[in-house]
């Protein structure tokens, strides 16, 4: 009887879950005609102010292996009315650009994930509400989980 209970119960905890996940989401509108929505969700974590996402946007792209290249780009942090969540929406990648060293024009062009530029995008780590992004169809959105050192290091006098 107690395993018929707590299968019962495991079932039943599976099928609420993600109706939470659902609730918020109805928060984010679906994409517009020409964009991708991106949703990431983060498992909980004990102390979640110890970690950060990090998001990163870009194309991949064929460039030789020399240079280094970067899109221009704005990301937008829309604040939902009524809900109180915010949504980040790129809505134009800006041309490419990259250093300028000379390379042979016999190598072979290599694929590459060409990010915006910029210091790196990071946001609050949140396991309760999914962190949502607009892009323009053909861009991807990658992110990273950055996490604090467990013990924090004193700084000297000087």
């Amino acid at each position: 009887m107690k395993a018929f209970l707590f299968s019962l119960f495991a079932c039943t905890a599976a099928v609420v879950a993600p109706a939470a996940d659902d609730a918020n989401m109805k928060a984010f509108p679906p994409a517009d005609a020409g964009m991708s929505r991106y949703i990431i969700t983060v498992p909980a974590q004990k102390d979640e102010y110890a970690f950060k996402i990090e998001l990163i946007i870009g194309k991949t792209v064929k460039t030789d292996s020399v240079n280094r290249y970067f899109f221009g780009g704005t990301l937008e942090t829309v604040s939902i009315e009524g809900w109180g969540f915010d949504r980040y929406i790129l809505r134009k990648l800006g041309p490419m650009a990259g250093t300028l060293m000379a390379v042979d024009p016999n190598e072979p062009k290599v694929e590459h994930f060409i990010t915006i530029a910029g210091d790196p995008k990071l946001f609050r780590y949140n396991s309760r509400l999914p962190l949502v992004v607009y892009v323009p169809d053909g861009i991807e959105v990658r992110y990273r989980i950055w996490r604090a050192d467990l013990v924090a290091t004193p700084a000297n006098k000087g």
